[in-house]
């Protein structure tokens, strides 16, 4: 029973099968996202998280603009998401992530390069690469383009070879030739 003045939040969930492999979509409702529900989390495959939980209903109806834009994203028609995200990092954390989404889509940066946009000292940049590793809205916060200096692959939390295939399919990198 909730308390007087409280309101129940519903957590809505669909899948969207990618070139990836299945994403997950998780959002909560929102009187100002289309469809209702503004996204929480988009997970994919091999992801810690990326597991549905008992209490979440499955609702694929208010994620249809999230799908449409994920599919022109995957065609190559979008190279930014137009999409409310609600998320629930600590104040650091959800200022690295906004710098995340000012990255232009077919580029790179490096985690240095990220800590001077957002005033993180250098000495700081591994707590700037675990506030990265936390993003919890995979390819819409594009991380991905978050590169080592050297221009390694760093880790990714779906795994560098998603993050590898993400930035090929962006232009960023060229295709691996057999």
């Amino acid at each position: 029973m909730n308390s007087p003045g409280t309101t129940t939040v519903t957590t809505r969930y669909t899948t969207y099968d990618s070139p990836l492999g299945e994403l997950l979509l998780v959002g909560e409702d929102s009187v100002t996202a289309a469809g209702g529900t503004a996204l929480v989390s988009l997970t994919m495959p091999q992801q810690q998280g990326s597991t549905v939980e008992a209490h979440w209903r499955h609702d694929p109806g208010p994620f249809a603009e999230a799908v449409r834009q994920l599919r022109a994203y995957f065609a190559g028609e979008l190279t930014r998401f137009e999409l409310e995200f609600r998320t629930a990092g600590t104040a650091f954390q959800e200022r690295v992530w906004r710098a995340l989404e000012a990255i232009p889509y077919g580029t790179t940066t490096s985690y240095g390069r990220l800590a001077d946009g957002v005033g993180v000292p250098r000495g700081d940049v591994r707590a700037l690469a675990a506030a990265v590793g936390a993003n919890p809205l995979l390819i819409l916060r594009p991380c991905h383009r978050v590169i080592g200096t050297d221009g390694t692959m760093r880790g990714y939390a779906a795994g560098v070879d998603a993050k590898v295939a993400l930035l090929t399919h962006e232009g960023a990198l060229q295709p691996t030739l057999i």
